[in-house]
C-alpha cells in the first residue's frame, strides 16, 4: 500500500519565513530531503534525485550564512580580533545553534521525508533541522539576493546574534584557543586522553590530560567535553604565566 503523500502548506511556510518566493520551486526543493527524492525517481537515478532534494541549496546556504554572520560581527565588533570574531562566528553557525533557530521556526513540520526517515524521527533530528535552515537560506539567496537572505538570517538568529560577545565565546571555547595558539607557534596539535573516571554513573567525574610537544596538564569535569575544556584552560593559563614570568632557570 502506498503511503499517503504529505503536502506542506507553502503559504504558511512563507508566512513563517516572512518571505514570499518568486520561484516557489526553490522553496519546495529547500524542504525536500534526499530520502523523499530517491523515492520519486527510478532506482539508481542519482542525478535526477539530486535535482529534487536540497543538498546543493544546503551547500550554498552554509556559505551565505557564514558571510551574513561574519558581516554582522565585523559591524558590531569593529575592534574584534580575528580569533574573537572566528569563535563567535563558529558558535553562531554551528549545528546546535541552527537547529535551535529551525525549531523556533517550526521548520521540521514542513520537511518532505521518505518513509524510512519519517519513521526514524527525522523531524526531530538536530542535524536535519540545521540542514533545512541552511537550504532555505540558500533558496532565499537565489530567489531574492543577498539583501533578502540577510534579512532572513538576522531574523532567524536574532536572539543568538544579540547574545554574542567576544568574552563568552572565548570562555566557551578553550580547546579552540589552545589549538590556535599552538598552531600560530608552529607547534604540534594538542592531544586529549581520559586518564580516570570516578563516581557513580549519575555523577561521573572525568579526568582528562591534554598534552603537546612541550608539556601536559590535567582537567576534570562532569563530562569528557567539560574535562577537556578545563584541561585546555589550565594549559593556556600555564602558558600565559610562563610567558609573563619567563622560563624556569636550569637546575
Amino acid at each position: 500500500m502506498k503511503h499517503p503523500e504529505t503536502i506542506p502548506d507553502l503559504d504558511l511556510l512563507e508566512t513563517v519565513l516572512d518571505y514570499k518566493f518568486k520561484d516557489r520551486a526553490l522553496l519546495e526543493r529547500a524542504i525536500t530531503h534526499r530520502s523523499w527524492a530517491h523515492e520519486k525517481v527510478a532506482p539508481g537515478d542519482d542525478l535526477e534525485a539530486r535535482k529534487l532534494h536540497n543538498e546543493s541549496l544546503e551547500f550554498l546556504g552554509d556559505s551565505v550564512l557564514g558571510l551574513v554572520v561574519a558581516n554582522y560581527l565585523c559591524r558590531s565588533y569593529p575592534g574584534g580580533t580575528e580569533g574573537e570574531l572566528s569563535r563567535m562566528k563558529h558558535r553562531l553557525v554551528s549545528a546546535p545553534t541552527l537547529a535551535k533557530a529551525s525549531q523556533s521556526l517550526t521548520l521540521g513540520e514542513f520537511l518532505r521525508f521518505g518513509r524510512g526517515e519519517e519513521k526514524s524521527g527525522g523531524r526531530q533530528k538536530n542535524a536535519l533541522l540545521a540542514d533545512v535552515l541552511e537550504a532555505i537560506t540558500g533558496a532565499i539567496f537565489q530567489d531574492g539576493g543577498l539583501e533578502a537572505a540577510t534579512r532572513f538570517v538576522c531574523k532567524a538568529l536574532e536572539d543568538e546574534l544579540a547574545a554574542a560577545d567576544p568574552l563568552s565565546a572565548a570562555k566557551a571555547d578553550y580547546k579552540t584557543m589552545l589549538q590556535e595558539k599552538l598552531q600560530a607557534e608552529r607547534r604540534s596539535a594538542p592531544r586529549y586522553s581520559v586518564i580516570e573516571t570516578l563516581g557513580p554513573p549519575h555523577q561521573r567525574i572525568f579526568h582528562v590530560e591534554v598534552s603537546w610537544d612541550s608539556g601536559s596538564i590535567q582537567g576534570e569535569g562532569h563530562s569528557i567535553k567539560a574535562a577537556e575544556a578545563a584541561a585546555a584552560r589550565a594549559a593556556l593559563e600555564g602558558m600565559k604565566a610562563q610567558e609573563t614570568n619567563g622560563p624556569e632557570p636550569d637546575s
